[in-house]
């Protein structure tokens, strides 16, 4: 979030210099927050705190995952809260930069702090299908790639690539948030709650509509294994955080990946250059 706001920040505001380059092209301005932002989604699945939670990041993934059955409730409200905590910690950060940089308070209270904000000039229903549109298109997209095992691995970094082409197209009716945690982190330090609700009811009509064209074989038979938009294979069950790329072949092998974790404690209980004593002679 620090860095997706950061960069929309930047590339956005007027007074940058990065801003004052792309004006005459604001085509390609848009699209360069879409990759931006993506891209800083990306960075956040390959800590091994992504790696761990499989990297949902949106609320609208979490939906999708647990109409879909893959993920259950209780679990899902953790990940939503999560969620919305984190886009608020993530926002106060640029918002404290601001009290101790005066010109970071300048550039990013004129952009609302990075917020996506409905177009005023036509209905705003037209913001709700644009919420719901691509809400539905990044679900299915990350569906589809999730599910197939050759493209799995291009799953944490297409969220880069999709807003780049779609932030030309529909950004500019409301800002192809796509994230009610990331457009509630923004709005509640700018205090701009007018158009919160679109944020809120487009993105999960968007994914409800678009498991429900998976679920009905809209786009072919698909069949995704677990819960995860990367570091794939735990087959349901949660990585650990000083280990998440450990693999083990299947719930019936948990054993095996119990000994591994008990091998790593005693190997990290073990100081560098420290030497085991010898065993007596019996």
């Amino acid at each position: 979030m620090i860095a997706g706001l950061t960069c929309v920040i930047l590339l956005t505001a007027p007074g940058t210099y990065f801003a004052g380059l792309l004006a005459p092209h604001p085509v390609i301005q848009t699209a360069l927050c879409g990759l931006c932002f993506g891209l800083a989604g990306t960075v956040a699945a390959m800590t091994p705190f992504g790696k761990v939670s499989g990297a949902h990041l949106n609320p609208s993934v979490t939906l999708a995952f647990m109409l879909s059955k893959k993920i259950v409730w209780i679990d899902a409200l953790g990940y939503i809260i999560a969620q919305i905590i984190g886009a608020t910690l993530g926002t106060a950060a640029v918002y404290a930069v601001g009290a101790i940089f005066a010109p970071w308070h300048l550039f990013s209270t004129e952009v609302n702090y990075g917020a996506t904000i409905p177009y005023t000039h036509i209905s705003i229903w037209y913001a709700l299908a644009s919420e719901t549109l691509v809400t539905g298109l990044l679900i299915v997209t990350l569906y589809w790639l999730a599910a197939h095992p050759r493209y799995k691995w291009i799953t944490p970094w297409i969220g880069g690539v999709f807003f780049l082409i779609m932030n030309p197209i529909t950004a500019w009716l409301s800002g192809n948030s796509a994230n009610f945690a990331r457009t509630f982190g923004p709005d509640l330090f700018a205090g701009n709650w007018s158009g919160l609700w679109i944020y809120l009811i487009g993105p999960f009509i968007g994914s409800s509509l678009a498991v429900w064209a998976l679920q009905a074989d809209v786009f072919g038979k698909l069949h995704l294994l677990e819960a995860r938009l990367v570091n794939f294979g735990h087959h349901g069950r949660v990585p650990h955080l000083e280990d998440p790329d450990f693999k083990h072949a299947a719930p019936e092998h948990y054993d095996a990946y119990r000994t591994h974790l008990e091998d790593l404690h005693k190997k990290q209980r073990t100081a560098p250059g420290d030497i085991a004593a010898p065993e007596s002679a019996s």
